[in-house]
């Protein structure tokens, strides 16, 4: 669904090229594929060996760069990043990679993530004499490499690394090296990659399709690796690991083209769509999907139900960013400006409207209004993943459990305020018997990989 209009985002994409003689615009290029995962800044960092330089600002990745700053950007390694502020944290200060200068040699550090215990190693570095200039979470880390005195930075950002916890996607860079870094939990994606005689890395695989990059494996749970002139080398900085990949990438925030722990996210939610027919098999004449995160899914319920799937839906792809003005009167119009029902498709039928996910349940009863308005008899709504009924805690910005809906509302009362004739979410079962590997379902279970979560801290 649009999730600039229901309040579901994850932070960040980060991308990462060593060796190659246009660095910059190779990041350039592969920022523009991770777009969906951040649109409120974007920064660069490239190196040529000697001197780190930076182009960084608020803004989508066409706004901020042209050629000429792009060609200024001169290097054979580069970091990029694209940025959502969750917890509300904006301004150009944030705004990454962060560029930290210092006498011992440069360290540039793009995030995606949330730290759980950023506010609680603030303080202490607060206390040790440390002045922070953001509230990114990298800088958090970049002091606590300052402070693990003055060897090597590899062993200084390791020790470091152990000191943090929840969910975090490093990539760093020096004058001499690229430096990844992936929590013990595998919460957020990140992916390693060649590209001719050099790497590259990216929090997805669908950045490597458009530059011509060829797939080598994901990164590992508690994996640091150098890259460097002299190649690629994995070091472990945490002793016990396990893959807990967020659950909502395949639902929701990755592109259809992009593979996870190698699997194909389109294929994915047509799993998770084709789950949700074995379930909830509807009496009906046509399933449509919710652009463009929900297609799959409705393609996948349409393939295992036998009905057939109609494009009842369509988006505008001509109306500027709303979530910039995130009030619920602009959620409503939001959803009118950007989705409109295909009268010649639903009129004098009975739909399954297929969607990814549910929170606020705005959209939802919007699109089902719409659906009616535009003659559909009927109109049954099915999610492809479990209600979310917790908060996310390791960077996807989801609300407080008093404004999640399904926390506080059975499906019945669900049912009732958006208007729908049926309303039923995917099971969890159903979701692991489609995955059969390790996931963080913690927004629809409340069992968290890290452990108990106390209080949501700021997150940046």
């Amino acid at each position: 669904m649009l999730a600039e209009l229901r309040g579901l985002n994850e932070e960040c994409g980060v991308f990462g090229v060593w060796n190659h003689p246009r660095a910059s615009q190779i990041t350039y290029y592969a920022l523009h594929s991770l777009q969906h995962r951040g649109q409120e800044g974007t920064g660069i960092v490239t190196t040529d060996g000697k001197t780190l330089r930076i182009r960084k600002g608020q803004g989508l990745v066409t706004e901020v760069y042209n050629a000429e700053c792009i060609d200024k950007l001169q290097g054979t390694g580069a970091i990029g990043h694209v940025r959502y502020s969750i917890g509300g944290v904006n301004g150009f200060e944030n705004v990454q990679p962060l560029l930290f200068r210092s006498q011992n040699g440069d360290l540039a550090i793009a995030h995606n993530g949330n730290l759980t215990n950023s506010r609680a190693l603030r303080g202490m570095l607060e206390e040790e004499g440390s002045i922070f200039q953001t509230a990114a979470d990298a800088e958090v880390l970049a002091h606590l490499a300052k402070r693990g005195g003055s060897g090597p930075l590899p062993k200084r950002v390791m020790k470091a690394l152990q000191e943090l916890e929840g969910a975090f996607a490093f990539v760093m860079l020096t004058e001499e090296a690229l430096y990844v870094a992936l929590d013990p939990y595998g919460l957020r994606p990140l992916a390693l990659g060649a590209l001719g005689d050099g790497f590259v890395v990216a929090s997805e695989t669908c950045a490597f399709d458009l530059i011509g990059a060829e797939y080598v494996r994901d990164i590992e749970p508690g994996e640091f690796i150098t890259i460097s002139d002299q190649g690629v080398h994995s070091q472990r900085f945490a002793g016990e690991t396990k893959h807990a990949l967020c659950a909502m990438e395949y639902v929701y925030f990755s592109r259809p083209d992009s593979n996870l722990g190698g699997l194909n996210v389109h294929t994915a939610r047509k799993r998770l769509g084709k789950a949700l027919a074995r379930e909830y098999p509807i009496d009906a004449d046509v399933v449509t999907g919710v652009p463009d995160s929900s297609l799959s899914a409705a393609i996948g319920y349409a393939e295992a139900s036998g009905l057939p799937y109609e494009l009842g839906l369509i988006k505008s792809r001509y109306v500027g960013r709303t979530f910039i003005e995130p009030s619920q009167s602009l959620r409503e119009q939001g959803v009118k400006l950007k989705l409109s029902a295909v009268r010649g498709v639903v009129e004098g039928k009975r739909v399954v409207m297929v969607d990814d996910s549910f929170v606020r349940g705005t959209t939802s009863r919007r699109i089902t209004t719409m659906l009616k308005e535009a003659g559909a008899t009927e109109v049954h709504v099915l999610i492809a993943s479990p209600p979310i009924k917790y908060p996310c805690y390791y960077g996807m910005d989801t609300l407080s459990t008093d404004e999640l809906v399904a926390a506080n509302h059975s499906i019945e009362e669900m049912r009732e305020m958006i208007g729908a004739d049926s309303l039923a979410f995917l099971s969890t079962e159903s979701m692991r018997g489609v995955f059969q590997c390790g996931l963080c379902l913690a927004c629809f279970t409340g069992e968290y990989p890290t452990g108990e979560v106390n209080s949501r801290v700021e997150c940046v």
